[in-house]
């Protein structure tokens, strides 16, 4: 299987991932976003570590790489607090689709920090998708306060850049496990003085939400960093607004919530750009493999 197969099926697990931690998120009630964040990267931050120690990877980085681990954490942080609060503020799916802008701002810093090359072709399937997420988000910018849908837009945006760090960081020789673990400490660091100097007690119930949240979530950051380091954001990051499939269901399951007629709408042309951005890749490298034989 080459990298970008396994691209796809890492940022698809990924997606899966992410809607269940969403999910947990919202069922842990009524708490700050910074404590919800502390204890989503805390659970990350272990399993890095335990990975870490298993696979004997050094517990430092090159220290070209020092300036992107530093980007990628710092966007990572903003992107989850973000979310958090977009989550707890408006429907599971639309909070989840705002997040998803991430794909379409990870082209575009791909494009302007990493100079990777993006075709007419792949920026249209890429601006179709996001078209499409625009039915979904269509509701909340017309039912919903503002205030959360633009936290939320926020949250992809800083989503998007730190995935691009992480394409950086993959291609200059980092380790995805090191790199979760650099994330999943900094955010903790960051955001421990606040959960000591705001702390909200918790029922058992609670935390028992936010650890599957937890683990949850550090599914979903192994897959989509191993995803970013296998295969460029051109190639594969329309895939990840699969977890808006999984959210709607999961949002349906859980909490009665139905999406509208718009909403599916914007779901079915989502998926349509994704199978025709595999289809167009797929063509594109059989042209290039014939090119060189």
């Amino acid at each position: 299987m080459n990298n970008r197969y396994k691209g796809i099926i890492y940022i698809i697990l990924s997606a899966f991932c992410f809607a269940f931690m969403n999910m947990f998120v919202r069922l842990a009630g009524d708490l700050p976003s910074v404590q919800k964040s502390f204890f989503r990267n805390f659970v990350a931050a272990g399993f890095a570590f335990v990975i870490l120690l298993k696979d004997r990877v050094p517990f430092r980085c090159k220290r070209e790489n020092l300036i992107y681990l530093l980007l990628r954490a710092g966007f990572g942080t903003m992107g989850i607090l973000c979310n958090f609060y977009a989550i707890d503020h408006l429907v599971l799916a639309d909070a989840s689709m705002l997040n998803k802008m991430s794909p379409f701002f990870a082209v575009l810093f791909s494009f302007l920090v990493l100079k990777e090359k993006v075709t007419a072709s792949q920026a249209l399937i890429v601006a179709g998708a996001f078209a499409g997420s625009m039915f979904v988000v269509k509701p909340t910018f017309a039912n919903m306060d503002l205030i959360p849908s633009i936290i939320g837009l926020l949250g992809g945006i800083c989503a998007g850049a730190a995935y691009t760090m992480v394409r950086k960081l993959g291609e200059n020789g980092e380790k995805g496990s090191f790199i979760v673990f650099f994330f999943s400490l900094f955010s903790c660091t960051v955001t421990l003085p606040w959960l000591i100097f705001d702390y909200h007690p918790m029922t058992a119930a609670q935390l028992a939400a936010l650890l599957m949240a937890g683990f949850s979530a550090a599914g979903g950051q192994f897959s989509i960093t191993a995803a970013y380091t296998c295969a460029p954001a051109r190639e594969i990051s329309v895939y990840d607004y699969s977890q808006i499939i999984f959210a709607a269901l999961l949002g349906f399951a859980v909490f009665g919530q139905i999406p509208d007629v718009l909403s599916w709408l914007g779901y079915g042309i989502i998926c349509t750009m994704a199978v025709i951005m595999f289809l167009y890749n797929t063509r594109h490298e059989h042209k290039k493999k014939e090119l060189r034989s």
